[in-house]
């Protein structure tokens, strides 16, 4: 006899009739109630939590929003290398350049292989320009700005297509909470 039969046997003295199906389908409605309870709970948390991830990126802007999966370069090094060599790269996919500081920034494609968009945003995560289609290989400096502190490259061609704008808000971890217009703690 299993687990389960013992229990029964032991509860019912023996007499498995003298347990009451209805007071077992309440409690297990009841057990359903308080699991579906338990896993929205967690459903909500780590799908909040998993919206605001290292490896990529919201943007959302009247029109529309949309998530990328993206490198960050928030060091000197991988700030310097980017994008370079890379033969190609995802659709849906990009690099997030995060600087300490807002600060004039001037970026080139200096052996970058693809074309890209490049979306340059302030501090507080809003998108102040964009330059499309940068050409692969050309060493003409790409103005961003006077304070720039987050720079979005994507691939060439896709951010006018999808609507993204000037003043689109941007959600990533490296943004100072206290400062985003759109922090990873608001999920609005």
């Amino acid at each position: 006899m299993g687990r389960a039969g013992k229990w029964l046997w032991k509860c019912g003295r023996g007499n498995i009739s003298a347990i009451d199906p209805e007071k077992v389908t309440s409690l297990w409605r009841g057990f359903q109630i308080v699991a579906g309870a338990l896993l929205s709970v967690s459903t909500t948390v780590s799908l909040a939590q998993a919206n605001c991830a290292a490896d990529h990126v919201h943007l959302r802007w009247p029109g529309g929003q949309i998530q990328f999966s993206t490198d960050l370069a928030d060091t000197e090094t991988e700030r310097s290398r980017g994008l370079m060599y890379r033969t190609e790269m995802g659709r849906f996919e990009g690099m997030l350049f995060a600087y300490n500081a807002p600060k004039p920034v001037a970026f080139w494609m200096k052996n970058t292989l693809i074309p890209l968009d490049m979306i340059f945003l302030d501090q507080t995560g809003l998108v102040t320009k964009i330059h499309s289609n940068a050409v692969p290989l050309d060493q003409t400096s790409i103005f961003g700005g006077e304070s720039v502190q987050y720079v979005l490259e994507i691939n060439g061609g896709m951010a006018k297509p999808l609507g993204i704008e000037v003043g689109a808000e941007l959600r990533h971890p490296a943004l100072n909470a206290s400062l985003a217009s759109w922090s990873c703690e608001n999920s609005n």
